[in-house]
């Protein structure tokens, strides 16, 4: 059975108040507490959503290793890789196998704009070079680029690629590769999550789940046993606050929808900005009607997960007995 479906979420990166906007590192870590004890599936770090382009990779790492810690084997972890050099992050991958990693989720190198043949062969270097599974990352907004169809067929093929982020917004290549692809396919765009769903996908990797991560597992948990107008329900109560966490550049929303709520300091480095003010106030307002719904009892803690086929948390962990975050 698989781990790469359900709810994932790519966790923000908690800076200090100050002018050197250090991590902060325990923010972080309740932060990955408390989605872990929401019941959410896996956690992403080093993301787009979690601000990767203005981290160092040693930076990366220490953070890596706390969220680690941190979660102590309760759910998987993968770590999100990318660039446009393919030794180096073929390299880079290699070296990240020495951590306790359920995976990588890897985009496709952004602004050089290759081909198709480029991408697949970026991708085979990095998947050659470690032991772990690999999300292929498709958000062409971003990178510029869009992996076809058959590119992410040939990937299948080879064993590390275990799924798909599908982030294009275009419902058609959605329901191609749902129908056609042997790997597992995660939303990658939080208002297509319904959608996806009722397509047949597996989850969805939603930055949105970040606020009532409770209620994203509900509407993922509904979908699995068939209660389909119930979870149409929740997720009409959602779609208005995911379309302002999406409305100015993320993870600025979310980041003010976090901070709201006094759970981390509302600081991101540059390019990115905090939210503006009439934002603001839209997404006050969608906080505060969705913080108002009934919560959903998280999953019992779970021991370590290890994937078939790669090395992933090994060990005889016991499962962690924690208290459960309050909704």
């Amino acid at each position: 059975m698989s781990i790469f479906k359900g709810i994932w979420v790519p966790l923000i990166t908690p800076f200090t108040r100050s002018s050197e906007q250090q991590l902060d590192l325990p923010a972080a870590q309740r932060l990955a507490v408390q989605m872990v004890d929401a019941g959410v599936h896996g956690l992403v770090v080093g993301g787009t959503t979690g601000e990767a382009a203005a981290l160092s990779e040693d930076e990366q790492a220490t953070l890596l290793a706390a969220i680690i810690e941190a979660v102590d084997g309760r759910c998987p972890i993968t770590m999100g890789i990318g660039g446009s050099d393919t030794r180096a992050l073929a390299a880079r991958v290699k070296r990240l196998d020495a951590y306790e990693l359920s995976g990588y989720l890897v985009s496709a190198p952004a602004y050089v704009r290759p081909s198709q043949v480029g991408i697949l062969r970026h991708f085979q270097a990095i998947a050659n070079e470690t032991l772990r599974p690999i999300i292929i990352y498709n958000i062409p907004a971003r990178t510029g680029v869009n992996i076809s169809l058959r590119t992410i067929e040939a990937l299948a093929q080879h064993p590390q690629f275990a799924a798909v982020k599908e982030s294009s917004g275009d419902v058609l290549q959605l329901t191609e590769l749902i129908e056609n692809t042997k790997l597992q396919v995660f939303c990658g765009d939080d208002t297509l999550m319904l959608t996806t769903f009722l397509l047949g996908g597996h989850g969805a990797i939603s930055a949105a789940a970040h606020i009532r991560p409770d209620l994203f597992v509900q509407l993922y948990t509904l979908m699995e046993t068939g209660e389909v107008t119930q979870a149409r329900a929740i997720f009409d109560h959602l779609l208005p606050l995911i379309r302002i966490l999406f409305s100015e550049p993320n993870p600025g929303p979310v980041k003010a929808a976090l901070a709201m709520q006094n759970l981390i300091r509302e600081e991101l480095r540059l390019p990115m900005t905090v939210m503006s003010s009439s934002g603001r106030r839209r997404l006050d307002i969608a906080l505060e009607r969705v913080m108002q719904l009934p919560a959903y009892p998280p999953r019992p803690a779970y021991p370590a997960l290890v994937s078939e086929g790669f090395m992933g948390t090994m060990g005889e962990k016991q499962p962690v007995e924690r208290k459960m975050a309050s909704a």
